[in-house]
């Protein structure tokens, strides 16, 4: 075995160059995989963790108490089907002025009176602080932005109490935004009850429905008010990171393959290039077995340095990556807990080898079957099989003698070839699959961004106090249309208000002004002319199961109004609909812009317009339009892995142009003998590859489109929007035409350098073993 380990490391050694490539590929192959499978296990282990170690509810329902008592429903969660359930605990929805005074509780806030955190659903985990048991206190649900020297804080209840925090505690079911003591609630005037059950049966929504209707069959009639699943809450927690994993999945998998292909490229070309080797080795005393071991060994070294390094790299690049991946108002409260799960490390770190192995297996039998003979006597040239007969019948085409010489060089090791054409056509693939992804990414981020440049927000936070405007709401409005380049002003408001029938809230946001769509753009229905109109991103309609031309009754206190959805727009905040503001005003009449977007005219500068905002009005703050970081952060990504990969690829065939100059040095002397220039060797070596480039941007391209059907479609579909025809309608001539190069390059690249190396060798040097 002594024996077997000095031949494999002295070959390791003298084999450098191939040496680097195996590494080189493995580690890129390794981290792109760690990375991919590592997000694809966030997107749920850590919402299913957190939700099974908090006993999390699997249905989170409201009911009227005016027409269901406290018995009765303690009664209905005893019925079949039922796990646990807790409750029931009166729940109170609260209208919360926005500011610092309140600690960030504005808008809506549902406040539930509870006796403690544990119970045998939902168990609260209380972080800082105590519970609230006396009236006065309240405990908030809060995760991040807080520390425990906020507690002794007090909150204002208009026309209420004023409670003073006594605790922060977090609940990923988000059953409410606040707890106080039962003896509190009432003075907080509830107006539902609140119950949380755990199922027998939580494997899909129909089943969750089902096990619901049967809690609920002996309750009064409409005694149900809302309700909402653990799946919702799960599906918008993993959106963000299901966006990630669905391209970075086809990254890896591409990777993968280009590592076997290379890989199996590489070790084949080292046993027939390394005839002699093994004849040496052989006639050494080396059996047939420990032959193979050496070929297996000899690749095995870089491989498992490679996916060490790439597993590590992985989990390195991971931890920023997953941070932004996670961030958010419904996965934000992962990013601290969420990472590469040991698994993914274990199978890189024993996968990967296990694969490159594999790979070099079917070439290193063929060095256990190679007699000792015949080993020792083989020269450097290859039998000329095809590749003399190619050449010969393209020596009176016409071409340079160059040129056909090289168009017959790939026949000459058809296998070897076979290998790099496949490296290649993957590159090609990864181009086209990137290039693509760019363009709809590109056009995603740029969707609606000329619409406004600055937005210009109704408050300014100084010193710790906040600055109202100057102006009053109209006034300011004219004020910034006014102003050296502004072209339109719109007004924005947003308000929360409740869907009847569900316990979720929803922030319906009003426009007025000249640029009523703003930033928005229309998939589908038409957008909104008069009151009781509204339109929905995709993420809306089909978490609330809603179709154009559905209706719907939207509550704020004890107003109420029917709207119709008229339109569908390219939207992921399943809270968010947009309508006319007089239908904001038939809700909430009070309600005031909280910021002004101003469209600019041609050649104005945002920061000069900013700046003059600011003078006119102390009491506001305005930002610049900027970039979509979501869509920088793939752009970024795919384009960095398209040139890893593309790299590999390069680098494949640049071992290949390198075996081949090993295999036919004879003939480089000999041609060079009979008055080749070095300007024709290179021109020969370069033409092998950049045939093989061709054809794989011929078979490369249509793969890359069939990847792009297949990962942007689920890439749109994670995070619930619908992408309008012109941002994937991206296959036009000139895009194809650019790829159709795609191939030349990475033939032309990876052979360049080692057939300009093959130019500049002597007649002497190559003819000197014969």
């Amino acid at each position: 075995m002594r024996a077997v380990w000095r031949a494999a490391r002295a070959a390791v050694r003298r084999r450098r160059l191939q040496t680097i490539v195996i590494l080189l590929v493995t580690l890129v192959s390794t981290g792109a995989m760690v990375v991919a499978l590592g997000l694809v296990d966030s997107a749920s282990a850590p919402f299913e963790k957190t939700l099974a170690r908090q006993r999390g509810p699997h249905m989170v329902a409201a009911f009227d108490p005016a027409k269901v008592s406290d018995t009765e429903l303690t009664r209905a969660a005893r019925q079949p089907g039922v796990e646990a359930a807790a409750g029931p605990f009166a729940q109170a929805k609260i209208e919360m002025p926005t500011g610092p005074e309140n600690h960030g509780l504005g808008g809506q806030v549902t406040v539930v009176g509870r006796s403690g955190p544990a119970g045998p659903v939902d168990r609260v985990d209380l972080w800082a602080g105590r519970w609230a048991t006396r009236p006065g206190e309240v405990v908030l649900n809060r995760q991040t932005d807080w520390t425990a020297r906020d507690l002794g804080k007090r909150i204002q209840v208009p026309s209420g109490p004023t409670l003073t925090i006594v605790g922060f505690a977090f609940e990923l079911s988000h059953t409410a935004d606040a707890w106080v003591a039962p003896d509190q609630i009432a003075a907080l005037h509830p107006t539902a009850t609140q119950m949380l059950f755990r199922f027998t049966d939580a494997s899909s929504e129909a089943r969750l429905r089902d096990q619901l209707a049967t809690v609920t069959q002996g309750l009064p009639k409409n005694a149900l008010t809302a309700s909402e699943s653990y799946l919702a809450l799960k599906h918008r927690a993993g959106g963000t990171a299901r966006l990630y994993a669905s391209y970075l999945l086809a990254f890896g998998v591409l990777g993968v393959l280009v590592a076997v292909l290379i890989v199996a490229n590489v070790v084949s070309g080292a046993v027939i290039s390394g005839f002699r080797h093994i004849g040496i080795l052989k006639s050494l005393g080396f059996t047939p077995g420990q032959v193979v071991a050496v070929y297996l060994t000899m690749v095995s070294l870089p491989a498992v340095v490679g996916c060490a390094l790439g597993t590590a790299l992985g989990n390195l690049v991971s931890r920023p990556f997953f941070r932004f991946v996670f961030t958010g108002p419904d996965s934000g409260v992962f990013h601290n807990n969420v990472g590469v799960p040991r698994w993914v490390s274990l199978l890189a770190l024993l996968g990967m080898p296990l694969v490159c192995a594999l790979a070099a297996l079917a070439p290193a039998v063929r060095a256990h079957r190679l007699p000792a003979a015949r080993a020792i006597s083989a020269g450097s040239a290859p039998r000329a099989g095809r590749a003399l007969g190619v050449q010969r019948r393209l020596a009176g085409s016409g071409l340079p003698r160059s040129v056909s010489l090289g168009v017959g060089l790939p026949l000459a090791r058809p296998g070897r070839s076979a290998l790099t054409l496949a490296a290649v056509v993957l590159g090609v693939t990864t181009v086209t699959l990137a290039t693509g992804l760019a363009t709809t990414m590109t056009r995603f981020a740029a969707a609606g961004q000329d619409s406004y440049q600055v937005t210009v927000y109704t408050n300014n936070f100084r010193h710790g106090q906040v600055i109202e405007p100057e102006h009053a709401d109209r006034e300011l409005q004219s004020l910034l249309g006014s102003l050296p380049g502004a072209r339109e002003v719109t007004a924005r408001a947003d308000v929360e208000v409740s869907v009847a029938g569900s316990a979720k809230s929803v922030l319906l946001e009003a426009r007025r002004g000249g640029l009523p769509r703003l930033d928005s753009v229309l998939t589908d229905g038409r957008w909104t002319r008069r009151t009781g109109e509204i339109v929905a991103g995709s993420a809306f309609l089909r978490q609330h199961g809603l179709r154009i031309g559905d209706h719907l009754t939207l509550e704020k206190g004890d107003r109420r109004e029917t709207v119709v959805v008229v339109g569908e727009y390219m939207e992921d905040n399943s809270r968010l609909v947009v309508g006319e503001w007089s239908t904001m005003a038939a809700l909430s009449p009070q309600e005031k812009p909280i910021a002004y977007h101003v469209q600019l005219r041609d050649g104005a500068d945002p920061d000069t317009y900013a700046r003059a905002a600011r003078d006119a009005d102390s009491g506001i703050t305005t930002t610049p339009t900027g970039p979509d970081p979501a869509a920088q952060a793939i752009i970024g990504s795919a384009v960095a892995l398209t040139l890893m990969l593309a790299v590999v690829a390069a680098l494949g065939v640049f071992n290949t142009v390198v075996l081949n100059t090993h295999d036919r040095r004879r003939d480089l002397g000999m041609l060079k003998s009979i008055g080749m220039t070095p300007r024709q060797v290179t021109a020969m070596m370069v033409t092998s590859m950049a045939l093989l480039g061709a054809l794989g941007s011929l078979l490369g391209i249509p793969l890359g489109i069939a990847g792009y059907d297949l990962v942007v479609p689920r890439m749109a579909d994670a995070v619930d929007i619908a992408l309008p025809p012109y941002m994937t309608d991206v296959w036009r001539p000139p895009t194809l035409a650019g790829l159709a190069l795609a191939g030349l390059v990475i033939g032309v690249l990876g052979a360049l350098i080692p057939a300009r190396r093959a130019a500049r060798l002597t007649i002497a040097e190559v003819l000197h073993n014969e």
